[in-house]
């Protein structure tokens, strides 16, 4: 206890804990993995920095946002720690340096993405060093039954029992019941080491406000001032106001700008440096407003933030709860106001529909597994290239991998390792010279390599076809060797391609309802996304007090049973005024005709370019603007009738084509 507070003091600056955070850090030092649940901007990160020194090896990190890294890593630099990430942002030998320093114990802290895992250098790097703690920051990506589910974090479980690593803290601020034991149960955690300290938060002033499209901007400016003028002790109010699609954050920053408001736009189309740049500026004041999509704000630790504004319908209450969690974290008055209406509906659930397979793309993706499966004495091998299949069976890369899951998790397909199908080399020095420092066993060896390798002007692109036929070389002794050569700088080494390679079960591959089995999966997800937005729709139109009902929703002990509060007093319900969603506009359909047109443009521009006939589904994407592959790669966008009914929902185009006669 005494060296806790001793870190805590000196190390961190703070004079005393927060809520959960004490009883966070005595569990995982009493070797119990905990999972917490803290309100955003409660100390999350705290937990396991402080607990980090107190172990005798590595932290590992995995965190879904190079941002969020960035964030931490700038925070722990400043308080002494040693910390460090490895991610797509480093060049030159700075992977090198750093896996040096985390092998001779010097960094304590390594950050890094669950994609990570794939790198078989950089799995081979960490299978070498003992591991203390793995930390899963924004855990709730786990599970299926919660927001942002990301199917690479359903392998996180296996990972840890591989690398053989004792301790493991999950933390999330946005978790259901559901959801938390469901995190739970894959980590093993024990349900007395689940830490849930109250969501509630009595400084944030909830208000939805009923508003058509047409005059968002305008009231959103208005109110903008208005936040500013009745914050006029603070230089400026900083806030955040959220979109849906990118374009929308361009247009209603330039309206803001020229209403005299200082905003700037921020999306995940612009590029790293301009992102990190509007992001350094904001967090110091240089700019007042940021109008940005959902990739703003994991991370975001300005305790300044007066105002949230959801311009836009959010995608989930889960969403809701974690954007307008950035407001108000220094503990006073803050303001989050949702300009609603229904206008936005179809484009939150197109973002569903588009997500979900069709059956003959999953079937597509079986058929390759039957086909590209290399059978040997010893096993069955399926490689893939996500990219390449992504395109060839029309399923966008996010689903693929959740697909790739499910057929783990069914048994068919199982994770061997994944590889780079491209080594290049540039010499630093001339091989004779690179050769003489080794004995004699080692220049054959290297000799090897070199000689597989064929060079032109500066690289060379090693064979592993031509090296392995040697059957005494090993790919693993290999990499571990040019990865050494690079340390000491006597090459550069570059890899690309990630090639995954599974094992096949041709037993369950052969089930005749697999493929019906994953397509009933994914409409199984599309519909519980569906009654997810169904569920936020409804909140905002409440007539119960909004604070508490979202406090429930989360599961806080403090507003289950009979005794609780009923009223926060400070939400636009509890004033009086119960919103009604609409419609701005009635939305006009095209002709008939015009359908049937552009449907037989779409089916003329394809028909020589595919060998299977349009489905229901892809003449429903193509009216709606949706993209995927097929689109993408055959310039379909630029056909007649593309997005011709992007403002109608999904369910209703399905409908009305179906009764056009498409679905035949």
């Amino acid at each position: 206890m005494q060296s806790k507070q001793i870190s805590l003091k000196e190390v961190f600056g703070f004079d005393y804990f927060r809520s959960g955070q004490e009883q966070t850090i005595s569990q995982l030092l009493n070797g119990d993995s905990t999972l917490s649940i803290f309100p955003t901007g409660s100390g999350k990160s705290l937990c396991y920095q402080l607990t980090a020194l107190h172990l005798p090896h590595l932290t590992l990190v995995v965190s879904p946002l190079l941002a969020l890294m960035k964030d931490q890593l700038e925070f722990l630099a400043g308080k002494g720690i040693p910390a460090a990430s490895i991610d797509s942002t480093l060049k030159g030998n700075q992977t090198q340096e750093i896996m040096a320093a985390v092998r001779s114990g010097e960094i304590k802290i390594l950050m890094v993405s669950v994609e990570r895992f794939k790198n078989e250098r950089f799995r081979q790097f960490i299978q070498s060093v003992p591991v203390s703690m793995l930390v899963v920051d924004e855990a709730h990506c786990i599970s299926e039954w919660g927001h942002n589910f990301r199917p690479d974090y359903l392998k996180l479980p296996s990972y840890r029992q591989a690398l053989n690593i004792p301790l493991t803290l999950l933390l999330t601020a946005t978790a259901t019941k559901k959801v938390k034991l469901d995190m739970a149960e894959k980590f093993a955690i024990n349900e007395h080491h689940i830490i849930q300290t109250g969501f509630y938060r009595s400084n944030l002033d909830l208000s939805v406000v009923p508003v058509a499209s047409v005059d968002k901007s305008a009231y959103l400016a208005q109110q903008i001032k208005q936040h500013s003028d009745f914050n006029s002790h603070l230089k400026e109010s900083s806030g955040i106001v959220y979109v849906t699609l990118q374009h929308s954050a361009e247009q209603v920053a330039a309206y803001l700008q020229k209403a005299g408001i200082n905003a700037c736009a921020y999306h995940a189309g612009f590029d790293n440096d301009h992102r990190s740049q509007i992001q350094a500026d904001f967090m110091a004041g240089n700019i007042q407003v940021i109008v940005a999509t959902i990739a703003f704000g994991m991370g975001i630790d300005k305790s300044d933030i007066r105002f949230v504004f959801h311009y836009d319908l959010p995608k989930s209450i889960e969403n809701y709860s974690q954007e307008i969690g950035r407001a108000g974290r220094d503990g006073k008055l803050s303001y989050c106001i949702t300009l609603a209406n229904l206008d936005g509906l179809n484009t939150v659930e197109n973002f569903v529909y588009g997500d979900t397979p069709e059956l003959s793309g999953i079937e597509y993706v079986i058929e390759n597994i039957k086909a590209e499966t290399q059978v040997t004495q010893y096993e069955s091998k399926w490689e893939l290239q996500i990219l390449q299949l992504s395109n060839a069976s029309n399923i966008k890369q996010l689903p693929l991998k959740t697909l790739l899951v499910q057929l783990e998790l069914a048994g068919v397909i199982e994770p061997m390792y994944a590889y780079f199908a491209d080594f290049k080399i540039k010499l630093l020095q001339p091989v004779a010279q690179i050769l003489s420092g080794f004995n004699e066993q080692r220049i054959a060896f290297l000799s090897a390599i070199f000689k597989a390798t064929q060079f032109k002007k500066i690289w060379g692109s090693l064979s592993f076809d031509t090296l392995l036929q040697d059957k005494s070389i090993e790919r693993t002794r290999v990499i571990a060797a040019l990865e050494y050569l690079q340390e000491q700088q006597m090459i550069v080494l570059e890899t690309s391609r990630m090639t995954e390679v599974f094992k096949v079960n041709s037993t369950e591959l052969a089930d005749p309802a697999l493929a019906k089995n994953l397509y009933d999966y994914f409409i199984d997800k599309e519909e519980k996304e569906i009654k997810r937005i169904a569920s936020l729709v409804r909140f905002f139109q409440l007539d119960t007090c909004l604070s508490i009902n979202l406090a429930r929703y989360f599961d806080d002990a403090l507003f289950q049973g009979v005794n609780s509060p009923e009223q926060c007093g400070h939400c636009s319900v509890c004033r009086g005024n119960v919103a009604k969603l609409e419609h701005s506009q009635q939305v006009e359909w095209p002709s008939d005709e015009k359908l049937v047109a552009n449907g037989k443009g779409l089916k003329s521009h394809l028909e020589n370019k595919i060998n299977a006939s349009l489905t229901l589904e892809s003449y429903c994407r193509f009216f709606a603007g949706m993209t995927v592959p097929l689109f993408g790669r055959n310039k379909v966008k630029q056909l007649s009738g593309f997005a011709s009914c992007e403002q109608q929902r999904y369910q209703t185009i399905r409908d009305k084509l179906s009764t056009l006669g498409f679905n035949k």
